[in-house]
C-alpha cells in the first residue's frame, strides 16, 4: 500500500439512483445466505471461530485487495469512524448472529433481522444526516408490518423472547450503525476500501480470538460447515460489502438500506433450499407486496437527500451534506 499520501483523495462523480439501487440489491442478494451459511458453520464448527474466523479469511483478502490497488491511507477522522464500522459489521454481527443460531433456525433469525432496514434508516438520520419524507417512512413500516403478519401467520413468532433473540436484536442494533456509517463513509473512500479497512483495522482482535478458539476446539466439520464458513469469509464478510456500501453512497442509506426488507423473505427461501425448512406458499404473495413497498421507497427520493449544513454550498462537504446526486467517493468507487 502507497505511503504517497495519508489521506484519500476524494472525486466528485454523479450518483445514479438507479446505480446505487442495482448495487444495493445485488449486496442485499449476497447477505441473504448468510444466516443459513452461518446455521450450517456453528452446526459442526465453535460460533466463536466462525464469528472471527470469518473475519481473519477476509481481512486477508482486504489486505491483497489494497496491496493490489495501492490504496493510499484513511485520514485519523476516518480511522475513527472506521472503528464504528468494524464494530457493527466485522465483529458484533457475526458474533452475535452466530451465538444465537447455534440454538435457533436461520429461518427464525430471519424475523429478527427483519427490523434491521428500520434500524438502518434511524442510525441514517442520526449518524448521516439523511431526512427521508413521512412517504418514506410510511412505506418502509408497511413492508414491515407486512413481514411481520406473514412470519407470525406461520408460526415463526412467539410471545417469548429467548436469549438467542437477545443475541438476535443485538446484532441488528450493530450492524443498523456499521451499515449507516459504512455508507457515510462510502462517500469518501468508496464502498470496497470502506469494508477493507475496517477489516484490517478488526485484525488485532479478530485474529487472537480465532487462535484461541481455534485451540480450544479443534475445528473438524465436514464439508458443508467448511462450505458454508467459506461463503461468509469471501462472500458475505467481503464481496457483498463491494456492492453494499458503494450502493448506500450513491442511493441513499436510508432509501438503498430499505431494499433489505426483501431479504427476510429469501433467507427463508434459502433455508427451505439448503436446509430443508418449510416456506409456506403465501411467501410468494408476501414477497410480492414488499416488493412493491420496496419500489414505493425507492420513489420517494428524498430517503437519500442528506441533511444540508446551514450556510453551506449543495455540493460541498465530504460527510454527505451536499445535494443528492452528489457525493464525494474515492477514485475507486466499486
Amino acid at each position: 500500500m502507497t505511503r504517497k499520501s495519508s489521506a484519500t483523495t476524494p472525486v466528485t462523480v454523479t450518483a445514479g439512483p438507479g446505480a446505487g439501487i442495482a448495487l444495493g440489491a445485488l449486496g442485499v442478494l449476497a447477505f441473504s445466505m448468510s444466516l443459513p451459511a452461518t446455521r450450517v458453520a456453528v452446526h459442526a464448527l465453535d460460533p466463536w471461530f466462525v464469528a472471527f474466523g470469518r473475519a481473519v479469511g477476509a481481512a486477508l483478502l482486504a489486505w491483497a485487495y489494497l496491496r493490489l490497488t495501492g490504496a493510499p491511507r484513511p485520514t485519523r477522522d476516518q480511522w475513527r469512524r472506521l472503528s464504528i464500522v468494524a464494530l457493527g459489521v466485522v465483529v458484533g454481527f457475526p458474533l452475535f448472529t452466530s451465538l444465537a443460531l447455534t440454538t435457533q433456525t436461520s429461518a427464525h433469525g430471519a424475523v429478527v433481522v427483519t427490523v434491521l432496514p428500520a434500524m438502518t434508516a434511524v442510525f441514517a438520520v442520526l449518524r448521516a444526516g439523511e431526512r427521508p419524507p413521512p412517504l418514506f417512512w410510511i412505506a418502509s413500516a408497511t413492508g414491515l408490518a407486512l413481514l411481520l403478519a406473514f412470519l407470525a401467520a406461520g408460526g415463526s413468532l412467539r410471545g417469548a423472547l429467548s436469549t438467542a433473540d437477545v443475541f438476535l436484536l443485538a446484532a441488528v442494533v450493530l450492524c443498523g450503525l456499521g451499515y449507516a456509517e459504512g455508507g457515510r463513509l462510502a462517500r469518501e473512500l468508496g464502498g470496497a476500501r470502506t469494508i477493507c479497512w475496517a477489516l484490517l483495522l478488526s485484525l488485532p482482535v479478530t485474529a487472537p480470538v480465532t487462535a484461541v478458539a481455534a485451540l480450544a476446539h479443534r475445528p473438524d466439520g465436514g464439508v458443508a460447515a467448511w462450505t458454508g464458513f467459506g461463503y461468509l469469509a469471501v462472500v458475505s464478510m467481503f464481496l457483498g460489502f463491494f456492492a453494499w456500501y458503494a450502493g448506500l453512497a450513491r442511493g441513499g442509506i436510508a432509501t438503498v438500506g430499505q431494499i433489505q426488507l426483501v431479504q427476510p423473505v429469501l433467507t427463508l427461501i434459502w433455508s427451505a433450499v439448503l436446509l430443508g425448512e418449510a416456506v409456506t406458499p403465501g411467501a410468494l404473495v408476501v414477497a410480492g407486496a414488499v416488493l412493491a413497498c420496496v419500489v414505493l421507497i425507492q420513489r420517494t427520493r428524498g430517503g437519500a437527500t442528506p441533511a444540508r449544513a446551514p450556510g453551506r454550498p449543495a455540493s460541498s462537504g465530504r460527510d454527505g451534506a451536499g445535494h443528492a446526486g452528489d457525493v464525494r467517493v474515492a477514485d475507486e468507487v466499486s
